[in-house]
């Protein structure tokens, strides 16, 4: 391949174009027409090869994103990652949709994942991690992107739901709608979602407590990204024990997983997007 089309902006386009494309495919094969005439299937083969290569295009820009060629350190502002996000966010759609029914966040996330794909590339941010080397910083950074991924992934299915319960209710089901799980079956996924992001966020925020010195350099600071991030997992684990004790379900479990979701992202993409795009601050 020359070189040419591994610099930005062609693997960004790429990327943004095969996500884009699939999504007017299933529009136009899965999610317009009588709900009668669509068949309720899963991804099939082709399909996800097609998600597969789109996967690979944007792991790669986001590889060459987040450790520059020559570079130091590891670059990674607001909009690498939320790229991030959504790209594990899909990624775990694709290895999920092995196992469970989950096409209707295909309508959610695909656009997403494009729109996010491109945003490194239309608001490249100069936020370098020095200490990234270090294999107990490595650690808490997988396990807090696993956590945000599964969390967008739950926020994404809560959201589904929220529209589809809707629409039941009214009785104006379309064919993307008509064809998704029963609420129950849906409700059991999110959970099983949330309750591992849980695990991974209550990892995350004990080794940035434990290990702070050897993660950043320096004790934890006590600023707003510290605040939101406890106040997200407080808000979660209200949720899970609200449902574990009290059996919450429908609109209440799906306000508190949107509400804990939007917290959790002022936690860092907030804080980054404040300090390089408001005020112009790359560190």
């Amino acid at each position: 391949m020359p070189s040419i089309l591994l610099h930005p902006p062609f693997p960004h386009l790429l990327a943004a174009v095969l996500y884009v494309g699939l999504a007017i495919h299933f529009w136009r094969s899965r999610w317009r027409g009588a709900v009668l005439d669509q068949p309720v299937r899963g991804l099939v083969g082709w399909e996800r090869g097609w998600l597969a290569v789109a996967l690979v295009v944007h792991g790669a820009t986001l590889a060459q994103e987040i450790f520059p060629a020559g570079g130091a350190g590891m670059r990674f502002g607001f909009a690498v990652a939320l790229s991030m996000m959504t790209w594990l966010a899909v990624t775990l759609y694709w290895i999920e949709s092995f196992y469970a029914r989950m096409e209707g966040l295909q309508m959610l996330g695909l656009p997403l994942a494009a729109v996010c794909g491109l945003l490194p590339w239309l608001l490249p941010g100069e936020h370098l991690i020095a200490n990234a080397a270090s294999p107990t910083f490595r650690l808490h950074f997988l396990m807090a992107m696993l956590a945000y991924s599964l969390f967008t992934l739950a926020a994404l299915h809560a959201i589904l739901m929220a529209v589809a319960e809707k629409r039941l209710h009214r009785g104006r089901m379309t064919p993307l709608f008509a064809g998704l799980p029963p609420l129950l079956t849906m409700e059991t996924l999110l959970f099983r979602l949330i309750h591992i992001a849980f695990v991974l966020l209550t990892l995350t925020l004990a080794s940035g407590i434990l290990f702070s010195e050897q993660i950043f350099g320096k004790p934890l600071p006590f600023n707003h990204k510290t605040i939101f991030a406890v106040l997200s997992w407080l808000i979660f684990a209200a949720l899970l024990f609200g449902r574990h004790r009290y059996g919450w379900r429908g609109r209440i479990a799906l306000r508190w997983t949107l509400t804990g979701f939007a917290v959790l992202l002022l936690a860092y993409v907030g804080s980054r997007f404040v300090l390089e795009v408001v005020l112009g601050r790359p560190t």
